[in-house]
């Protein structure tokens, strides 16, 4: 029988898929509290506030997306002056850093937003350490500070902290509409909608989120957000909210473009959904992603050092020193 007591609503031979789902789950939900323990006392004494991103944020604070979340990692924030030693403090418990090459080295540390993944030595957890949501050289330059000083204490977590709900949301628009991987972007919007839903009930929530949008350069990942939401899943959004966020929206002839990729981009990714054009809407939006993380000249040389395979060489300082003029 299903929760509601009634027959569930597909067959029964399905059954043990979903039990061995639900399992995988709740081991998940476990571990991602035991890594969450682990790094409170790794990062006590910090100084500094430790912000608890994405799905590990969402299980630790009870929001909607948590209770059906799958992890393959846990990502934090810091301030970008206490970077240094949160990693000193995380490799002291047993983190260490992957992406050993000098290349990968310096493409993390320089130009993005996050140190390269650290994976723990015995447990095989995987966690990433921002200093910011998107790189220092991306179209879009959100200020970390503001991020930060905006973060509320994560309840039951001494140390930790999260992002405010409107930031919340801004972060998980950016990471599905700023992205140049698509293979879990139904998910994401399925994330996006529910923490819509959860914290739009205050009507005093949907101003805040326009203005957070502008104050941390994230109106264009807000217009997709919300305009797909409400197309995909009928997300409820406020007619005042929806109008403002039309000042947000890519030149004219960009909006019937974009509104085409993104509704293939946003099936499910499994051959059965796919429509025509999926494969090049997708193909599309890894290009866009690149574009705009990098400035052309950046790119041309990540993407020719990454085909060629130079960065695994041990030595690429050569290939990689930065233009001078």
């Amino acid at each position: 029988m299903w929760a509601s007591g009634r027959p569930a609503p597909w067959p029964t031979s399905l059954n043990g898929h979903f039990d061995s789902a639900a399992r995988l789950m709740e081991a998940q939900r476990a571990e991602v509290r035991r890594e969450l323990g682990h790094l409170t006392r790794a990062l006590a004494g910090l100084g500094a506030p430790v912000i608890v991103l994405k799905g590990a944020a969402y299980l630790a604070a009870g929001l909607p997306p948590g209770a059906s979340r799958v992890f393959s990692d846990v990502d934090i924030l810091v301030p970008k002056a206490a970077l240094h030693e949160a990693e000193s403090r995380l490799m002291l418990h047993g983190w260490i850093g992957t992406h050993d090459s000098a290349y990968d080295q310096r493409y993390y540390r320089e130009w993005m937003h996050e140190l390269p993944p650290m994976q723990h030595l015995h447990r095989g957890t995987t966690l990433d350490l921002h200093h910011n949501i998107l790189p220092s050289t991306a179209r879009l330059k959100p200020d970390g500070r503001l991020l930060i000083e905006g973060a509320a204490p994560l309840r039951g977590w001494p140390g930790l902290h999260v992002l405010g709900p409107a930031d919340m949301v801004l972060h998980c628009a950016t990471h599905l509409f700023m992205n140049e991987e698509t293979s879990h972007a139904l998910r994401d919007l399925s994330d996006l909608d529910l923490l819509l839903r959860h914290f739009g009930v205050d009507p005093a929530f949907w101003p805040l989120l326009t203005k957070r949008a502008s104050l941390l350069d994230l109106e264009r990942p807000l217009y997709y957000g919300i305009r797909h939401t409400a197309q995909v899943l009928g997300t409820p959004v406020p007619d005042d909210t929806m109008a403002s966020i039309e000042a947000f929206a890519p030149a004219a002839p960009m909006r019937p473009l974009m509104d085409a990729i993104w509704h293939r981009a946003l099936r499910c990714p499994h051959p059965s959904a796919a429509v025509s054009g999926s494969s090049a809407a997708r193909s599309a939006l890894y290009a866009r992603g690149h574009w705009l993380r990098m400035p052309p000249w950046m790119l041309a040389r990540h993407l020719t050092i990454k085909a060629l395979r130079l960065h695994q060489r041990t030595s690429v300082e050569a290939v990689t020193a930065p233009t001078q003029g």
